[in-house]
């Protein structure tokens, strides 16, 4: 059975259902490259990522798509205040986007279009074209072009907004605007003062794409007409993916998207995040305080996807000590594991990780089937009733379960300034010296690093 998903669009839980079948076609809205990406994007897109890897451990093959808006108003503001051109401007937040996919182990999407690309903007002017041959958008005449949004009668259906009741008040020339001012939207901007170098000609004029249409052409030009999954944030529903399908389905006449995936807002310490509250942050700031990229991972995936998360230091501290757990347990696996894989013993269930996140991502219930699964098999560990082959085998669960979590003890050495301290107690603890034993075990947990007395002798890892 394929794993079941809540659908914004229907406000149902359903069976996930490819078009073709074992292929998934999914496209994700990226950021806009205007400054650094702060966590509270970052929670969708690692909502986005975990969807993609379960996708993936379930047997399907994924392709996605996530965007890179770099021309909005946004963007051209910036360069205007900044005084370079529009693409010299965006290229270091472009730069550090990526470098923050890495840092929080988020895998890369298959493609990473541009608005700026000319093959999209191309495809933009045609889609337009198309609307307004269908009598679905009209040129002003200042020569810009809006969607005429009484030609579309499910507009609304996404939002569940009845439209009979939100009249429109005026056209809206801002890529963003509040639900309350519903109105055509513009898809194409005619060129002012304002945009200096930026624009793009057009058989309406020099000008630029609106928002909502540089998606609808990346989407459709990468995946296709009909898409099966599409996610963001909740603050994207309207009126962004609103206007993606009014304006793919009045070019196609077909379904624009099957599954429709969006996880709601990040708080911090209970506040929406702002710069003015104190509590914004960017994942570069958290990592100049000490947290590592999959501490930071772990505390933004921990919370199912359709449940606010609060983030809070707090929580990241939680997320060191149950990293720590796991990079005890990956340890004590893989000291053991040896020869040929062997049936589990009874009673350890690695499959309710998996069996959890079927329903709907529900991530609190893998992670408690995950640590459900460290305690048993510690038990069994501690009483020597997992042999090598056993441990092979949980080895390799672990590894499939990790697949998914991305979660794996950084690959590092420990620090020569360490290992010095590890070597002295071993000398301390040979002499019988244990008030020396104690005070070198302080020093090196002091470094951030935690040595534990086994039978086979002194193991470090990671405090």
């Amino acid at each position: 059975m394929n794993p079941r998903f809540f659908n914004t669009l229907t406000r149902v839980e359903a069976e996930f259902e490819p078009l073709e079948a074992g292929v998934v076609r999914m496209y994700t809205c990226g950021p806009t490259v205007y400054n650094y990406a702060h966590i509270g994007n970052f929670r969708a897109y690692l909502f986005e990522d975990l969807l993609q890897r379960h996708l993936e451990f379930r047997g399907f093959k994924v392709n996605r798509v996530m965007n890179l808006t770099d021309v909005d108003d946004k963007t051209i503001r910036g360069c205007q205040a900044a005084g370079v051109p529009l693409a010299e401007f965006t290229a270091p937040f472009k730069k550090a986007f990526f470098e923050d996919l890495d840092t929080l182990r988020v895998r890369r999407a298959d493609s990473f279009p541009e608005a700026t690309d000319p093959v999209h903007i191309a495809r933009m002017i045609t889609m337009i074209e198309s609307l307004m041959a269908g009598g679905h958008a009209y040129r002003t005449e200042e020569g810009s072009v809006y969607f005429r949004i009484s030609s579309f009668a499910p507009y609304g259906r996404l939002a569940h907004y009845n439209l009979e009741e939100l009249r429109p008040s005026g056209r809206v020339d801002s890529d963003e605007y509040e639900k309350e001012q519903i109105a055509d939207f513009a898809l194409w901007k005619a060129w002012t003062e304002g945009d200096g170098a930026v624009g793009w000609d057009s058989p309406w004029g020099r000008g630029r794409p609106g928002w909502h249409i540089e998606c609808s052409a990346m989407a459709q030009g990468l995946l296709g007409d009909q898409i099966d999954i599409h996610c963001g944030g909740e603050d994207n529903i309207f009126p962004h993916h609103e206007a993606e399908i009014a304006q793919c389905e009045c070019v196609t006449g077909q379904p624009f998207v099957r599954l429709w995936m969006h996880c709601k807002h990040l708080l911090v310490d209970g506040k929406k995040m702002a710069k003015s509250e104190g509590n914004f942050f960017t994942v570069r700031d958290l990592q100049a305080k000490g947290w590592t990229g999959r501490e930071v991972r772990y505390a933004l995936l921990a919370v199912k996807y359709r449940e606010p998360l609060n983030f809070t230091f707090a929580g990241l501290e939680a997320a060191r000590k149950a990293l720590g757990r796991i990079d005890a347990w990956w340890q004590r696996i893989d000291e053991r594991a040896e020869g040929t894989a062997a049936p589990l013993p009874t009673g350890l269930q690695p499959e309710r990780f998996g069996e959890a996140l079927d329903d709907d991502l529900n991530i609190s219930g893998a992670l408690a089937g995950l640590f459900d699964l460290i305690r048993d098999s510690n038990r069994l560990f501690d009483q020597g009733e997992i042999t090598p082959g056993q441990a092979r085998s949980l080895q390799a669960w672990r590894d499939r379960i990790d697949s998914v979590l991305a979660l794996a003890p950084e690959a590092e050495g420990i620090p020569a300034v360490v290992q010095v301290l590890v070597d002295q107690r071993q000398v301390a603890r040979r002499e019988k010296n244990w008030a020396a034993s104690d005070t070198l075990r302080d020093e090196i947990l002091a470094a951030g690093w935690q040595v534990k007395d086994t039978k086979e002798g002194q193991k470090v890892i990671r405090a």
